[in-house]
């Protein structure tokens, strides 16, 4: 059961008045406490109807009250990473009207989306990338304000120490970055750090620690910050070192060395944040991240800092609704449920692609111990959590760091052993220069399982999976499959896994189709040779090529063209790279040839296919691609965006009709 602060506070209802961070300010910090519970009630009854990213956001609802009570948005920068966490921010920055339309079609984005609010200061959806956005907000602020006029309205002073500017300038805008402990591991995050701590700017960086990412975080850096957590020094213990050691007097060039040593060995022994600190950053914390008037002390007092500073806060993932502290990682993305009992409005027993897949996976493990598998902190929902159980030694978490997941791989494929690296094709785009210099340049049998390819649907444009094929079909070596059901994608994992050289699948986040070609062309699927297309049915005239799970959209639309009295041939491609070249000779004698892909129309498999076509002598059919367009594709349900684009079977039946009587 949810806190229901209406009828427990039995007042009037703070939320209803706020409607920008100035409402927040006005609030005496009691309030926001009493706030907070609203929140909390407020975001458990809005996503049980909408779905989306619940356990972390109710984490983070004192630290987002206690950033905006302090800090003055939009003229100070907010940036959060990953950004599913920012519903609290959204809320308190006028959308909260708006706030049932999150993740729906033309509604609220569940990432932050600088479009849709002044308030959301970059946008952001991949993990890791704060430190570095914030950095170069920062030294933007320094270089805009060194030649001209502080927000204050007097000339700045330059001076390459931070620390050294005109107290003038504290009034100027700060920059903060909020971080996820499960974003820390990924490596982008200590480059961030790296450059902010040396540059001397002033820059906040808030790490919020609740020990999780999406699953469990791993490596060695959560257990420095499970040391942290653990570490018996306090917040105002740590405050008065840094004074004790700022004050300590330097004598003379002979005596600075050993009293610059005598200050980092007591930081190495007193502050557990040394981390941190040798990067550049001053360290504070940890902070109790539902503590609003400790968060509003230490906030209020790194804002007068110069410099890179960090500040260290614990949280709780799920705080506050019951079933999401007992299950933080199935309310970390959900879908509608029923708040009395947390379990899900709409149960779909039909197995997922990611269902299909596990299973045939673990069955193929169970006779090769030489199949080992990698996800970056994806094994939930990339079905690797049963391989995990079975077998653990094999198995491997590297955190969000995809890049060194795919180069870890192609170590363990270099070992003699075949890896499976399991990953969403939104976040294989971040290792595209480990999968083409480390795995295909030496030719590796790394496999690589791309999950929620083409459309996503609710997460928007920072998740949709259309981009694989156009980065990995120009790749030389790699070869590219895309299943049209569930028993075409097990059929092709048993390729994939006795195939010498680099194989990549991808596969949609929706429930696995059924045979449906069979039942509707009386044809049994062929096994699956290296490089060659599949017939479903033989037409005249016209030619529908579907690239994966489009079949069943094809056959739909081809129904309807028959009633309209066409007859097309489908044509199931089965291989993206290799193209097919038997099937481009066939596609040669059609009048019209229609590619369905769900991916970008440019660089797909159309494009490589019509390459092979104009390459024939003689005259090239009219050739049609029906992809998503040259856009960035907004959020809505997968049924919605296909209507949408005109990639749905009437959508492609019209067009095709149209385009055959011109």
């Amino acid at each position: 059961m949810h806190l229901n602060t209406k009828r427990m506070m039995g007042e009037t209802v703070l939320l209803e008045r706020i409607n920008s961070p100035k409402n927040i300010k006005r609030l005496p910090p009691k309030a926001l406490d009493i706030l907070a519970a609203e929140i909390r009630d407020f975001l458990v009854e809005s996503i049980a109807d909408t779905g989306g990213h619940l356990a972390s956001n109710l984490g983070v609802v004192e630290l987002t009250l206690a950033l905006h009570k302090i800090f003055d948005s939009p003229k100070d920068k907010i940036i959060w990473d990953v950004g599913h966490q920012s519903y609290i921010h959204k809320i308190i920055t006028g959308r909260k009207n708006r706030f049932h339309t999150l993740r729906k079609l033309d509604g609220l984005s569940g990432f932050p989306k600088p479009g849709e609010s002044v308030h959301d200061a970059f946008g952001t959806g991949h993990s890791s990338t704060s430190i570095s956005a914030a950095l170069g907000l920062a030294m933007a602020r320094d270089l805009r304000q060194s030649a001209s006029t502080c927000t204050c309205g007097k000339r700045d002073v330059p001076s390459k120490d931070a620390r050294s500017r005109t107290a003038c300038c504290a009034k100027r805008e700060k920059v903060i970055a909020v971080i996820g402990d499960g974003s820390m591991t990924g490596g982008l995050a200590y480059e961030g750090l790296n450059n902010a701590g040396r540059s001397d700017t002033d820059i906040i960086v808030i790490l919020n620690d609740n020990q999780m990412s999406i699953c469990e975080n791993v490596g060695a850096i959560s257990r420095h910050l499970n040391a942290l957590r653990t570490g018996p020094l306090y917040l105002g213990a740590k405050q008065g070192i840094h004074s004790i050691l700022d004050k300590l007097p330097v004598i003379g060039s002979h005596l600075s060395g050993g009293i610059e040593s005598a200050k980092a060995t007591l930081k190495y022994l007193l502050l557990h944040g040394v981390l941190f600190e040798e990067m550049g950053f001053r360290y504070f914390g940890p902070v109790d991240g539902h503590n609003i008037p400790a968060l509003l002390n230490v906030l209020s007092g790194v804002k007068k800092i110069r410099g890179p500073v960090l500040v260290h806060v614990l949280t709780k993932k799920g705080k506050g609704y019951e079933s999401a502290e007992r299950s933080p990682k199935r309310f970390h993305g959900v879908g509608a449920f029923d708040i009395d009992t947390g379990r899900p409005m709409v149960s779909n027993t039909s197995p997922s692609y990611t269902d299909v897949f596990s299973k045939a996976l673990m069955r193929h493990a169970s006779i090769n111990d030489k199949i080992v598998t990698v996800t970056a902190a994806m094994p939930d929902g990339t079905g690797l959590e049963p391989f995990k159980k079975q077998f653990p030694k094999r198995f491997f978490d590297v955190g969000i760091a995809e890049g060194h997941a795919v180069t870890f791989a192609a170590g363990l494929a270099k070992g003699g052993l075949k890896p499976v690296v399991a990953v969403y094709a939104s976040f294989l785009q971040r290792a595209y220069d480990h999968v083409m210099h480390d795995v295909a340049l030496q030719n590796l049998p790394v496999v690589f399982a791309i999950d929620r390819a083409g459309l996503v649907g609710e997460d928007g444009e920072t998740h949709q999976g259309i981009y694989d094929l156009a980065y990995l079909s120009h790749i030389p070596n790699m070869t590219v499959l895309a299943p049209k059901d569930g028993q075409e994608l097990e059929a092709m994992l048993d390729f994939a896994l006795t195939h010498n050289g680099p194989v990549a699948i991808r596969y949609p986040r929706a429930t696995a189709a059924s045979a449906k070609h069979n039942a509707a062309t009386n044809s049994e699927s062929l096994p699956i040779v290296y490089g060659k297309a599949e017939t479903i049915c033989s037409g005249r005239g016209m030619a529908l090529v579907s690239v994966g799970t489009m079949m069943s959209t094809a056959i739909d639309a081809a129904i309807i063209l028959r009633e309209g009295g066409h007859d097309p041939s489908i044509y199931n491609a089965r291989f993206v790279k290799p193209v097919d070249t038997d099937l481009v000779r066939r596609l040669a004698g059609y009048k019209d040839v229609f590619v369905l892909e769900d991916t970008a129309r440019i660089g797909g498999y159309g494009s490589r296919l019509l390459e092979a076509l104009t390459a024939l002598p003689g005259s090239t059919p009219r050739f049609h691609i029906l992809a998503f367009p040259d856009v960035f594709i907004e959020a809505g349900s997968r049924e919605e965006l296909f209507k949408r684009y005109k990639l749905d079977a009437n959508g492609i039946a019209e067009f095709v009709a149209q385009s055959v009587t011109l």
